[in-house]
């Protein structure tokens, strides 16, 4: 629903990559893209919040999603202007109301698994209440269908290397993708590009995601941004952490991790995951299961 009064959004997406000298083993100079990492910090009603490191693509929805998934922005009607100035690295965000219990949120910090050292306020992970997830089965056959599309994607990292990357998907169509320096970043990108699109002009609308894609660990902090946001299916070509299941049990989220090619690990409680597309075996297990099969073979 778009507000009375539009918050005042910037646009001040910067590239994210640059371009420098490097010698090889052999002496030889050449041009190589390398990640770009800036320093943003955040003031919330002219109070400073946090610093964080960053590659510039979506500057404006990194912030909102990060102040969303603290519990520090609420209704999007409470927001009047977020504006990014990257010649004083800031982004100053103005509200009409705060949370009441903002200091005792503040007081305590969590710092989480994430590259890049991401954060929690508040004992969000103790505290936190959710609406009831989507807990439909879900496909194999769409998750292959969404790797084959995911292939296009990784730009920043195919040409520079030293970020992670994260989709919001809705089956088999990747709706946005975003890389930077920390999986937490993207993360909260998505998060606040799914919330601002009511009222950015010329914004795809996000909130029909059903999927959401990371290359990094499936921990803590990755579950509840995603379950946050309403996605209850949360992939991963990386692994799960013990704290990522609990929560992710707690909270209905399918965790499938390991995801590559046709292979997968996946965390399934419910019983969610629909196994319509199985692969047959590779030569090497097949040759290894008949042997299990012979008198006296493997156990």
């Amino acid at each position: 629903m778009k507000t009375s009064m539009p918050p005042v959004i910037s646009n001040a997406r910067l590239p994210t990559t640059l371009d420098i000298v490097v010698m090889d083993e052999r002496g030889q100079r050449q041009t190589q893209s390398i990640a770009a990492e800036r320093a943003l910090t955040i003031y919330l009603n002219k109070r400073e919040i946090v610093t964080l490191m960053t590659l510039g693509a979506e500057p404006e929805a990194l912030v909102a999603g990060y102040l969303r998934n603290q519990g520090l922005l609420g209704d999007i009607e409470d927001l009047e202007a977020l504006q990014v100035d990257w010649e004083v690295e800031s982004a100053s965000v103005v509200t009409r109301h705060l949370p009441e219990d903002i200091e005792q949120r503040l007081s305590k910090r969590t710092v989480t698994t994430g590259c890049g050292q991401g954060t929690v306020f508040g004992n969000l992970l103790e505290r936190q209440t959710l609406e009831a997830l989507d807990d439909r089965p879900f496909q194999q056959s769409v998750l292959y269908q969404l790797l084959a599309s995911l292939a296009a994607h990784n730009a920043t990292y195919r040409k520079a290397g030293a970020v992670h990357g994260c989709a919001l998907c809705r089956d088999d169509e990747v709706l946005a993708f975003i890389e930077d320096v920390g999986r937490h970043n993207a993360v909260d990108t998505l998060a606040g590009l799914n919330w601002l699109s009511p009222v950015r002009e010329n914004e795809t609308d996000y909130r029909g995601a059903n999927i959401f894609y990371t290359t990094g660990r499936l921990t803590s902090e990755m579950v509840l941004k995603v379950a946050q946001a309403g996605i209850s299916v949360l992939v991963s070509r990386s692994g799960v952490t013990q704290k990522g299941v609990e929560l992710a049990s707690r909270f209905g989220v399918l965790l499938i991790a390991r995801a590559k090619g046709s292979h997968f690990q996946v965390v399934d409680p419910a019983g969610r995951m629909v196994l319509d597309a199985i692969p047959p075996l590779r030569a090497g297990a097949q040759l290894r299961e008949a042997s299990k099969s012979r008198p006296g073979g493997e156990q």
